[in-house]
């Protein structure tokens, strides 16, 4: 039986990730006019790297083998590697920071699929119908947007590999990761990416920083809360739940960076919009409500 204080944390971790995940498009727009994706990212991958390593050299956990060597590359080359540096180009290319939140929400409907087909989850008709209701409530939250002016086709292109990255990432992460410390399988993961996001800036950008409050506090932020905060997060719910049900928290991701747009830079939501959010909360309700419990 779990303890009272393993029951709240099971209890805070959800809302809690879905919080901290929001803030990553906040972060991202606060920081993406001082450096360009690539080079901003690798900053924030190198420093996570350096975290860890530190993290690594107190606690010294057991030696990864090999194939948990391979599985944690791949694995973080599709969570961060194709999935921010998509969320990350598509901004820097004129897509809405919000919309970039809304291609992402359809993660879970891919997942879905995806999980029932390659992991043997069984996905209830209940559960079909709060993951396509979430569906619509993301789309009535950012209906009234401006979803096509300034933005680059690329841009398009850099949201649907992020879509892809996310949601094969966090399957092989369910499939092949969940043994491997989180320590020592992060660390990988972030040093790979470091290298990853280091060769494209190298490649295709000027490395030009602008070392402003707000780009430190937007970096501090992306390192310090959303690496070491949510994405540890992230796998500590794919340990513990079905891929779908994991997945389902990003319905509301939309809607809370929605909400904090609203606070911190003043962007009003619509009546429609608040509709889609209660829809989205009802949504995820019915995605994790449990087989037999109706």
């Amino acid at each position: 039986m779990p303890t009272s204080s393993e029951s709240l944390v099971v209890r805070i971790a959800p809302p809690l990730f879905v919080f901290l995940w929001s803030t990553g498009f906040i972060g991202a727009k606060y920081g993406l006019p001082y450096a360009e994706p690539m080079t901003y990212l690798t900053w924030r991958m190198a420093l996570v790297s350096a975290i860890f390593v530190a993290v690594i050299a107190i606690v010294r956990p057991r030696r990864l083998s090999a194939a948990e060597t391979a599985h944690s590359m791949v694995a973080g080359t599709l969570v961060h590697g194709l999935y921010l540096g998509g969320v990350f180009s598509a901004i820097s290319l004129g897509v809405p920071a919000g919309i970039s939140a809304l291609i992402a929400g359809l993660q879970p409907l891919l997942t879905a699929t995806l999980a029932s087909r390659f992991l043997g989850e069984r996905v209830t008709a209940l559960q079909w119908i709060g993951l396509v209701a979430g569906l619509v409530g993301v789309m009535l939250v950012l209906h009234d947007r401006d979803v096509t002016e300034g933005a680059a086709l690329a841009g398009w292109i850099a949201t649907v590999i992020s879509l892809l990255g996310i949601t094969l990432g966090s399957l092989y992460q369910k499939r092949f990761c969940t043994t491997i410390d989180w320590r020592a399988g992060n660390l990988v993961q972030f040093v790979t990416c470091t290298v990853l996001f280091g060769a494209a800036a190298f490649a295709f950008e000027t490395r030009v920083v602008q070392w402003t409050f707000e780009f430190v506090f937007a970096l501090g932020w992306m390192v310090v809360v959303m690496s070491g905060g949510a994405i540890a997060l992230m796998y500590w719910l794919i340990r513990r739940a079905p891929a779908t049900q994991v997945a389902s928290l990003f319905y509301l991701v939309p809607t809370v960076t929605a909400l904090l747009a609203y606070l911190v830079f003043d962007e009003r939501l619509s009546p429609l919009a608040l509709v889609g959010m209660a829809i989205c909360a009802v949504a995820v309700f019915l995605v994790n409500v449990r087989p037999g419990r109706w």
